[in-house]
């Protein structure tokens, strides 16, 4: 079996990306169940993130066809931003060659209360479009801004990427839950294949396990994303307030134990 794996274990496996999937689709923040399971059943740890890598940008591709096809972007003056979250994305990867990520994990403790406070605290958070309020300037600034600084989050540390985009698109730039969840999951997707290629390059991944998961992955982010599209923030919005407290509590852990 792959990896040394059991029919058992490949089952629990995928069952377990499955869900990541769905989660994923909807808020991000897969990577939390992902990375434990795939450790779990035994994967070498040094092949763990381009695998869990692999898989996660096959089901990425159809929670963002799934949105787009739903929330028609302007591409033209988006690519842009795309471009902004790749470049981010190898520059977070470079730093964090010389700089340990820990580091960040007390700022972002610090960071993941508020946020979800804020998104608690406001019922009408991201249902409804405000970025009209903004000029062209103004939001594709921001828009570049918030490409960059989360695709190099992506690229130094990781976690919870997909849900940090769609928080800050929708605090900063005023779209929709719906929109922002649309265009986090194409720069996800972006800043994904930017990452997957390295570890291709460096041979970090386990091919035959990765494709095998990435059908799993595929279909939860098809589910996720459907329920995303009919239900827009009313689903979206209490999965984002899970998904910052699953992190703030890996995190502390995490932090507790040292690593």
């Amino acid at each position: 079996m792959m990896a040394g794996m059991s029919g058992a274990e490949l089952s629990i496996l995928a069952g377990l990306v499955f869900l990541a999937g769905i989660v994923d689709a909807l808020a991000g923040g897969g990577g939390l169940i992902t990375l434990p399971a795939y450790l779990s059943v035994g994967l070498d740890p040094g092949l763990v993130l381009g695998t869990n890598k692999l898989g996660s940008t096959v089901g990425t591709v159809a929670s963002a066809a799934r949105y787009s096809r739903s929330i028609r972007l302007a591409w033209r003056p988006f690519l842009p931003v795309v471009a902004a979250a790749v470049v981010g994305s190898y520059g977070g990867a470079r730093l964090a060659v010389s700089l340990d990520p820990a580091y960040l994990r007390p700022l972002l403790l610090a960071a993941l209360p508020l946020v979800a406070l804020a998104v608690y605290s406001d019922p009408g958070f991201g249902k409804e479009d405000r970025s009209g309020r903004l000029s062209r300037r103004q939001l594709s600034g921001r828009s570049w801004a918030i490409a960059f600084a989360v695709g190099a989050y992506d690229g130094f540390f990781g976690p919870g990427t997909g849900t940090f985009f769609a928080l800050a698109l929708t605090g900063l730039c005023g779209y929709g839950l719906l929109e922002a969840t649309t265009r986090a999951k194409v720069l996800n997707l972006a800043t994904n294949v930017a990452a997957l290629l390295a570890f291709l390059w460096a041979g970090r991944l386990d091919l035959g396990l990765g494709l095998a998961m990435g059908a799993a992955s595929l279909a939860g982010h098809a589910v996720g994303s459907h329920l995303g599209v009919r239900k827009g923030a009313a689903v979206i919005r209490p999965v984002v307030l899970l998904v910052c407290a699953a992190l703030f509590v890996k995190l502390a852990l995490d932090l507790m134990a040292g690593r």
